[in-house]
């Protein structure tokens, strides 16, 4: 077992959700070989072509992990895990709200505004609907341009922007992208969405927390009616400017926004689950030029936090 492998425990808890084998028959290569493979790449960050031997070959690594980022067996594994820890109660639902700039590299543009449509796949994931656009093509919907593949133009170059939610352990909960130039506070909602921990057992999954900490990018109006809505308690601090003009208006303004700075000081945990994260390369620097790619690849990464914490 070579350094950043998954462990014989970490392999135990994955091995009975991967696919079984292709829809006619067909035997995948060894699933244990192919996620150390992915996971060399996504930690060093080497090309594709450059992967070490005892892995197989570079094309079975790299068809793999763009079909399970397709698909969604990246995602499912992490949920799973999810699954388990919320099982045994641990974790931690005072949840944090943030996002972080990622550079793409030049390999990341070029990539067509259509992207092409791919053969069906024999290998498909068992379960799997058959009008699902991922079995059928090998690609999600949508995507697309510069920004369809969530590439924003800034003075640097092309970002992307990496929108998450941490329970109170430092493990990312939600992932979403955007283009780089995209602002926080619009993408409150829609990475809240993105919460989905399924239960053992019958019943809805869960994806309420207990409580959203947030800092100043979050502090709208439209943010706060939409987590009272939900009966989330959430702890934003006020802006200045809002203060101000709140105050001005009297009492119409209504009442200001409850804050408590003791719990307030939780929100590192954010902070820290994107350190975690962007100490995968591939995560720091986007090298894929689809964004469903790479957020297959920030999916992985989630998930062997997950795994080791």
């Amino acid at each position: 077992m070579g350094r950043g492998d998954l462990t014989n425990a970490e392999w135990g808890r994955l091995a009975s959700f991967l696919p079984r084998g292709g829809t006619r028959g067909g035997r995948w290569s060894d699933h244990r070989r192919v996620i150390n493979g992915v996971l060399y790449r996504v930690r060093t960050g080497v090309q594709w072509r450059d992967l070490p031997g005892r892995f197989g070959p570079w094309e079975t690594v790299y068809k793999r992990h763009r079909r399970w980022s397709a698909d969604g067996t990246w995602k499912m594994l992490l949920r799973q895990i999810q699954t388990a820890e919320d099982a045994a109660g641990r974790i931690d639902w005072d949840v944090s709200v943030d996002s972080t700039v990622v550079r793409a590299h030049q390999h990341a543009a070029g990539a067509r505004k259509a992207p092409p449509p791919a053969a069906a796949q024999k290998e498909a994931r068992a379960g799997t609907k058959q009008d699902d656009p991922a079995a059928k093509t090998g690609r999600p919907t949508g995507g697309g341009g510069r920004l369809g593949e969530c590439l924003g133009r800034s003075r640097g170059g092309l970002t992307t922007k990496i929108h998450l939610t941490a329970d109170g352990r430092c493990r990312p909960l939600a992932l979403l992208l955007t283009p780089g130039h995209y602002g926080d506070g619009p993408q409150l909602e829609a990475v809240l969405e993105q919460i989905a921990v399924p239960r053992v057992g019958v019943g809805r999954p869960r994806s309420r927390p207990d409580r959203v900490l947030a800092d100043k990018a979050y502090t709208s109006r439209s943010n706060r009616r939409y987590l009272r809505r939900r009966g989330i308690a959430h702890i934003i601090p006020e802006r200045h400017d809002q203060r101000r003009h709140r105050l001005n208006r009297g009492s119409r303004g209504g009442r200001p926004t409850g804050f408590d700075s003791e719990h307030y000081k939780k929100r590192n945990t954010v902070e820290r689950a994107i350190n975690r994260l962007k100490g995968f390369r591939t995560v720091a620097t986007r090298y894929e030029k689809r964004a469903y790619i790479y957020l297959g690849t920030v999916t992985l990464a989630a998930l062997i936090i997950w795994l080791r914490t």
